[in-house]
């Protein structure tokens, strides 16, 4: 191996002729295929460059599409730069220095953003053809979901009246026990919503988001559920008894023993003479094989008596197949059912939504697809305007994307069919990898990706591959490669074909490139490698490795910005999970607590730990006891949090004296001086002030009863973030939060609480308790993360999924989490050309799903190997893979063990027990080895390994070698901050330097707070220099307020009708026609716009009549049809933002009704201002100011003479 180097510039890459293809071929639609770090972006912008510089392409006339808005973002930065680069050229002919001077221009009016803006900006152009309200507002699920949940309530309260057979029989599943989920017992917590009435919501909300897919699930035909039940209850029951024949201490026993107390739960009601009951039979046997749990599987039995236990086992492993049977038999009976019975909510929620002039994100690409697909002219017009369309990561595009993207680059306006679509040639232009296609469940599809290639090509398109990636080290590329190069080498309409990675950068011989760090007590108590000891471990070893490579490694990284290596910080490294949540347990919650353990800072994205932190829970419970005050729980919870911090003995005092913690009670008045109310002491507001503790004990339990007493009085007349900020401010919880070892993690906490707060209030949250109620869903949803402590760039290890570090790349990736599963039992199936979706619904599985079950498990396999390749690649310089050192173990990384593992019978025998940049090692994986846990043949010694697969190398790190977390590194920081100063002078100092700071605070805010100019309108300006009054003005006073540099303001007039409507909204009527209406209109396309306009306004017909007449009128005017003349050689414009700063000092801003250029491009501007006033006579000085002060405006901007003129209509 050799330390990097710097490649020669004229070095060709290995895909060097790919490359030149797609810079200089603009006549054939390309489909660029680029792998991992290949840079597929700067390919992209080369190809918009090359374009605008040869003056085929106008980025006035372009759309590019990208996944993200931080994309959207960098591809117009870089695109600017690189234009700008390109400017700078000295051998740039004078017209390519002038295409690319124009396309700097042009550059803000490009259409670079993700495909929901570029639909956004469509449908505000085509609001009456789309059917939507012109004033839409695109709605996130936050602003949609209550609207949703409207639409489900009052769907539920018809149901209860009179369900449907589907909803009667979810309404007899039993509440779900909610056990442990590592959740925190020191919350104190209310009875939840629970049962049958959440199941069906999340029914619904899932239908919901698969709403544009219409088709109805098939029916399961011969299911005979009562026959099915009358024979699993007459098993069960005989089984049952058999548990009464066999030793009771043997578990074979013990597994027939819950079966006999389950089918008399299930039967009860018939032992006192009632019918059996189907419905509630069925719902219990949904969830017996998950309630039987571990029992299910007991098999030993090893008494000595006649017991026929094989039998018996073999009876039992046979029901729990029957009772599979029934429950796939039932669900996909019930599932079509439970569809129908749901898609009224779907209905009612569509209509809700319009209402409330709402738009989601489905809708704006279901409305795009639909405007473009239905209307003939405007898909015509859309396929002239936009001559360029060019497409990043289209390997996550969605079908109604590709259905919208591929009819804009059509070649005959006619085709109507995005399947039957032949691009234009070099309109087109996509970038993808289909190895990195891993977003499925937001209904990106590989095999969609693969059918618009196939048509591409085939319609005279080509395939272009990029494969030499800039990103990894040579040893990772050759890990990757040697990975997936058999998992990927067919490629099939759902799998990708792989491309081997070419390598770019230059071995480095001073420290590894990938590292399997091995679990280090991976064994349970009998000697087996289990899960929760994994579990337990893992996050531990991780955290020691980072302590390590951040403070003893001595390890240098590449930083995409510095052409030198940099030493290794947190900043450089990224901890991948596969999912981030299993079940109720936050899976990433084990390694921040570890990496906090170490003091290493770090940022979580996403994941669902914040309403588990401590701070949280506290706030959570001292907002409960506030609302209900009553809550003896809640109150007991926030008296003894991390808020108040009483202990035990104090609470337990005071409730024996008054008998309750509730804070309304009047404690005695012999209550000790120790519990009892202190001296009053109240805060401006009016609240209690929680001081500093005297020899009164004035802050003791009465006194935080008080606060929370008082909260609780004023909590609905007060904002509700500022209830939340007044218990922090009097409880100086900021300060303690601070002083944890997590403090800056805390602050950030407790400061995103209160932004929620503020944004439950906007968002319809009117009350204190339905914030209360908020969070708590919140809460049970898990979908929170910690909020964010650091920005891009600053030190902290990051910890997020493979889904969310698409895109990203990181000098350091570890790979965690080793016993998540690669995968999942299916639970949909979609097939797009039948407009077919089905899903589970409520524990049912319809008949399609599990028809096409084997094909959705391969597809599903077919991901897990993608997002296993994306995860692999985020890596620069280091990859770290956990794992289990004696044997591969079966996860979601079990791809990687052939490039990981060496061949069996070598892993004893390491090429070298101390590799380069490591520390010595020793000879076991497993520190603190059991007796019973006995090194296999297929065990790994830590050091230097060649795997079986691949020509790298590996190192296996040796666990013991890590340093034991010090007791004194989790101790407050108070403990630092609090030494003894005997003689006073850190103490003196620092009050003097915050005086000073003070003080310097205090005079910037003063000179912070004195405007620099003052922003008013034109006729605002006016009214100023007149001193706010309007009178009458002698010629003098005139002759001062007129705007010099300018002509003289003309006033023209049509004729004007005085029996016509008037008023503020016929004005802006009349504007508003003006400002979109062709000027060489005829009298009924002026209606039509005027028509249209009024319906927006709300305009009476007599209105719309009117301004239509009006319109008419001044476009006969002289001076209109000279614009209008103007225009056709593209020298007018209409509705003009405009802004002025005059010699005061104010600036004056306004928007220009009308301005064109006449003959030359160095002729005067006529400057136009309507008004439809009757009489202006006194207001006349005042409208020519205004015009005047708008040519002067273009006159500044142009260096041209102008001529205002005030056109009175």
């Amino acid at each position: 191996m050799e330390r990097p180097s710097a490649r020669t510039e004229h070095a060709p890459l290995a895909d060097q002729a790919a490359r030149d293809r797609i810079r200089d071929d603009l006549d054939t639609t390309l489909v660029v295929e680029a792998a991992a770090g290949t840079g597929k972006t700067s390919a992209l912008i080369e190809r918009i460059l090359s374009g605008v510089a040869s003056g085929r392409v106008s980025l006035v006339k372009t759309v590019a599409v990208t996944f993200t808005d931080f994309a959207a973002g960098e591809l117009k930065l870089r695109l600017r730069l690189a234009i700008e680069g390109a400017r700078q050229k000295h051998d740039s002919s004078p017209r390519t220095t002038e295409l690319l001077t124009g396309a700097v221009r042009e550059l803000e009016e490009a259409r670079i953003g993700t495909i929901h803006s570029f639909c956004a900006d469509l449908l505000r152009e085509h609001p009456v053809e789309a059917g939507i309200d012109p004033l839409f507002e695109v709605a996130p699920d936050d602003l949609a979901y209550p609207l949703f949940d409207l639409a489900f309530e009052q769907w539920f309260e018809k149901q209860l009246a009179d369900p449907g057979e589907g909803v009667r029989r979810i309404l007899r599943r039993l509440p779900r026990r909610q056990f442990g989920g590592r959740r925190s017992g020191t919350l104190a917590r209310r009875p939840r919503e629970s049962g049958p009435k959440p199941i069906l919501r999340t029914a619904a909300w899932a239908l919901v988001r698969e709403r544009d897919f219409k088709t109805s699930w098939k029916r399961f035909d011969g299911f005979a559920r009562e026959a099915d039940i009358d024979a699993l209850v007459l098993e069960m029951e005989e089984l049952g008894e058999w548990s009464e024949v066999g030793n009771p201490e043997q578990w074979l026993t013990k597994s027939l023993a819950y079966l006999k107390r389950f089918v008399g739960e299930i039967t009860r009601l018939e032992s006192l003479g009632n019918p059996r009951d189907y419905d509630g039979i069925e719902a219990r046997l949904f969830g017996l094989l998950g309630g039987w749990g571990r029992a299910k599987d007991w098999k030993a039995y090893y008494a000595r008596d006649s017991f026929p236990s094989d039998e018996i086992r073999n009876r039992r492993d046979e029901l729990k197949v029957r009772v599979q049977k029934f429950v796939d038999n039932a669900g996909a009976d019930l599932a079509p059912r439970l569809r129908e019975e749901l898609w009224p909510v779907v209905e009612e929620f569509e209509q809700l939504k319009e209402r409330a002039g709402y738009l989601d994100f489905l809708d704006l690409l279901l409305r795009v697809r639909n405007l473009i697909r239905d209307n003939r002219d405007i898909r015509a017009e859309l396929q002239q305007r936009f001559t360029h369309i060019f497409v990043d990561e289209f390997q996550d595009t969605d079908p109604l994307q590709a259905d919208i993207l591929m009819l804009l680059s059509a070649d005959d306006p006619d085709q109507h069919d995005w399947r039957q679509v032949r691009p234009v040639p070099g309109k087109l232009f996509i970038v993808g990898d289909p190895k990195q296609s891993i977003y499925r469940f937001r209904r990106a599809d590989v095999a969609l990706y693969q059918e618009v290639k196939r048509q591409i090509v085939a319609s005279g398109g080509a395939l272009v591959e990029l494969n030499v990636s800039f990103r990894a080290a040579p040893e990772i590329q050759k890990a990757v490669n040697a990975a997936f190069a058999t998992v990927m080498s067919d490629e099939s309409s759902t799998q990708a074909h792989y491309v081997p990675l070419a390598p770019f950068k230059t071995a480095l011989n001073t420290q590894p490139a990938i590292v399997a760090l091995p679990v280090s007590q991976p064994y349970g108590d009998f000697g087996r490698v289990v899960d929760w000891k994994i579990d337990e471990s893992l996050p531990k070893d991780v955290a020691a490795f980072v302590d390590w490579m951040v403070n003893d490694s001595g390890w240098t990284v590449s930083e995409r910005e510095r052409p030198e290596r940099v030493p290794l910080q947190p900043r450089h490294i990224c901890l991948l999970f596969r999912r981030l949540r299993h079940y109720s347990t936050d899976v990433a919650r084990p390694y921040v607590q570890a990496l906090e353990a170490h003091r290493i800072p770090h940022l979580l994205v996403g994941g669902s730990s914040f309403h588990s932190r401590e701070e949280v829970e506290a706030i959570r419970n001292a907002l409960t006891a506030i609302e209900w005050p009553n809550d003896e729980l809640a109150v007991f919870a926030t008296l003894k949090g991390p808020l108040f911090a009483f202990t035990d003995s104090q609470l337990l005092a005071y409730r024996s004296q008054c008998s309750t913690l509730h804070p309304f009670k009047q404690p005695p008045n012999d209550l000790p001086e120790a519990l009892g109310d202190p001296v009053a002491t109240t805060t401006p507001s009016g609240l209690p002030a929680r001081g500093p503790r005297s020899a009164r004990g004035s802050d003791e339990v009465s006194e935080a009863l008080g606060i929370l007493r008082e909260l609780h009085r004023r909590r609905n007349r007060r904002p509700i973030a500022d209830t939340v900020g007044t218990l922090l401010a009097l409880t100086r919880a900021h300060a303690g939060f601070a002083n944890w070892p997590t403090g800056e993690q805390a602050l950030a906490n407790i400061m995103r609480l209160t932004d929620m707060a503020r944004r439950a209030e906007r968002t319809g949250l009117n009350s204190f308790r339905a914030f209360v109620d908020w969070l708590d869903e919140e809460a049970e949803s898990g979908d929170i993360g910690d909020a964010p402590i650091m920005e891009e760039g600053v030190d902290g290890v990051r910890i997020m999924t493979v889904h969310k570090a698409k895109g990203l790349e990181f000098p350091v990736v570890v790979l965690v989490d080793i016993t998540a599963k690669d995968s999942r039992e299916p639970s949909k199936w979609v097939d797009q050309a039948s407009g077919l979706s089905a899903m589970r619904l409520a524990g049912c599985t319809p008949i399609e799903v599990q028809e096409h079950a084997d094909e959705e498990m391969r597809i599903e396999k077919e991901e897990a190997a993608r997002v296993l390749y994306v995860a692999a690649t985020r890596a620069r310089d280091l990859l770290v893979v956990s794992g289990v050192g004696d044997q591969p173990y079966d996860g979601w990384l079990a791809t990687l063990n052939p490039v990981l593992y060496p061949p069996e019978g070598t892993g004893f025998k390491p090429q070298a027990t101390q590799p380069p940049g490591c520390p010595q090692f020793g000879n076991d994986n497993v520190v603190g080895r059991f007796k019973n846990a006995v090194r296999p043949r297929g065990s790994v010694s830590p050091g230097l390994h060649r795997p079986k697969a691949g020509e790298h190398h590996v190192v296996w790190w040796d666990p013991s070698v890590f340093r034991p977390i010090s007791q004194g590194s989790t101790r407050s920081r108070l403990t630092d901050f609090l030494k003894e100063d005997d003689n006073k002078v850190r103490s003196e100092e620092g009050i003097r330097v915050h005086e000073e700071w003070q003080r310097q605070r205090a005079n910037v805010r003063v000179i912070g707070g004195k405007p620099e100019w003052t922003v008013v309108t034109a006729t605002s300006h006016f009214a100023m220099a007149l001193g706010g009054e309007r009178t009458e003005l002698d010629g003098e006073q005139v002759d001062a307020l007129k705007t010099p540099v300018v002509a003289e303001v003309a006033v023209e007039s049509i004729e004007i009708d005085v029996s016509r409507p008037h008023g503020k909204r016929f004005g802006i009527l009349v504007h508003a026609v003006l400002s979109v209406v062709p000027l060489n209109s005829d009298h009924e396309a002026i209606a039509d716009v005027a028509r249209a306009q009024g319906r927006i306004l709300g305009a009476t017909e007599d209105e719309v009549a009117a301004a239509a007449e009006t319109v008419h009128r001044a476009l006969r005017h002289p001076l209109m049809q000279r614009a209008a003349a103007a225009a056709n050689m593209g020298r007018c414009r209409r509705e003009v933002p405009v802004g002025l700063k005059l010699d005061d000092g104010a600036m004056v801003e306004g928007v220009i009704d009308l301005a064109f250029q006449e003959q030359r491009p160095d002729s005067p501007w006529t400057v136009i201002d309507y008004k439809t006033d009757f009489e202006v006579r006194g207001r006349l000085e005042e409208y020519q100011n205004q015009v005047s002060l708008y040519a002067l405006a273009i006159s500044r901007a142009t260096g041209l003479e102008t001529r205002p003129v005030l056109l009175r209509l």
